[in-house]
């Protein structure tokens, strides 16, 4: 991985900070973001995508860069603008591990991106910071209904439920992959925001954190199987995110919600020097209020683009709009402020 002296050396040379990243995922609210906060944007961008984003004179940036690729990162064309990346799911996918070495300024620790890329670091990380886990099984330990997870930001494509080990062996064969037990409950995704320079949130040993909002994933055919077996159908159950809901926990639940935002936040600085900025836990709530987290995302999540200008929870931190695209904006204006972009970029 590329030391973070090369990063320091690299953003001591800017004149100014404009934030970049590829046209999928969340860069809309990221550059309508970084617009409301008067930063410049430059948008990575494949050729026949471009016209979509032009269409959105609020949402598009301020200039892009056209690719043949997403994995192929403009790097030196980037550095001549000043730009910090942000990271997204799409970006992290694209990119793969190229990620990890990347020239360019990358706003948040790079490192996370790590842990959240191995799901055995990830379930260490959960399990170290005392929130609890679905079981990890091994093929032979399969005694019901299992949930069989791929490598990388894929937004649940590919996954498999299975009931028994000839069922896997039949099903996976010998793909890489981490197999949990499958927990019946409602699934909510917060979005964390963690500040080391802020004083607006709750605290932490390292600074502040603040609950941005919570969604539910829309997955298919998961959440219209009922219909197909209502109608007689037997559909194969897949998981493949194809949107996202907005979500409100019943307010007795966020005790425990910033609870296990602030152990998860604390755990990530004994690990690898804490995860900056954005970031999302995965969780499912049984019938009896136990939240068991399944997944971290090391950065900003696609479900957060169900608040376009402001979730339920921001508005009790901010008296204005306030999105998760603009919260990273502001947090970077402020940091340079401060002479701090070096705390929260690598």
């Amino acid at each position: 991985m590329l030391e973070k002296k090369n990063i320091d050396e690299t953003l001591s040379d800017y004149k100014d900070v404009k934030i970049a990243t590829i046209c999928s995922h969340s860069s809309l609210q990221i550059f309508r973001g970084a617009r409301m906060e008067g930063i410049k944007t430059v948008g990575i961008v494949l050729k026949d995508r471009r016209k979509l984003y032009e269409s959105f004179p609020l949402g598009k940036p301020d200039e892009f860069i056209e690719v043949d690729s997403y994995s192929d990162i403009p790097e030196d064309e980037l550095i001549a603008k000043n730009a910090v990346i942000i990271p997204h799911g799409s970006f992290v996918e694209y990119v793969g591990k190229k990620f990890d070495d990347l020239r360019v300024p990358i706003y948040g620790n790079r490192r996370s991106i790590g842990f959240e890329r191995s799901r055995t670091k990830m379930f260490d990380w959960i399990r170290k910071a005392g929130v609890k886990i679905p079981r990890v099984l091994e093929p032979e330990q399969i005694d019901g209904p299992a949930l069989v997870k791929f490598p990388g930001a894929k937004g649940g494509r590919g996954y498999k439920i299975v009931n028994s080990q000839k069922e896997f062996d039949e099903k996976i064969g010998g793909r890489e992959c981490i197999i949990q037990e499958f927990i019946i409950g409602v699934r909510a995704y917060p979005h964390y925001f963690f500040s080391p320079i802020s004083k607006v949130g709750y605290k932490t040993k390292h600074g502040t954190l603040e609950m941005l909002g919570v969604d539910k994933r829309v997955e298919s055919s998961a959440d219209e199987i009922a219909r197909a077996v209502s109608l007689g159908m037997k559909p194969p159950l897949s998981f493949t995110v194809i949107g996202n809901e907005p979500m409100v926990l019943r307010e007795s639940l966020l005790y425990d919600y910033m609870n296990i935002g602030e152990k998860i936040s604390d755990t990530s600085f004994d690990l690898f020097g804490g995860v900056i900025g954005p970031f999302c836990v995965e969780t499912i709530i049984n019938e009896d209020l136990e939240i068991y987290a399944f997944e971290i995302s090391a950065r900003i999540v696609a479900g957060t683009n169900v608040y376009s200008l402001h979730s339920p929870y921001s508005t009790y931190y901010y008296d204005e709009p306030m999105t998760n695209g603009r919260r990273i904006a502001r947090e970077l204006k402020n940091a340079k402020k401060l002479k701090k972009l070096n705390e929260i970029i690598y």
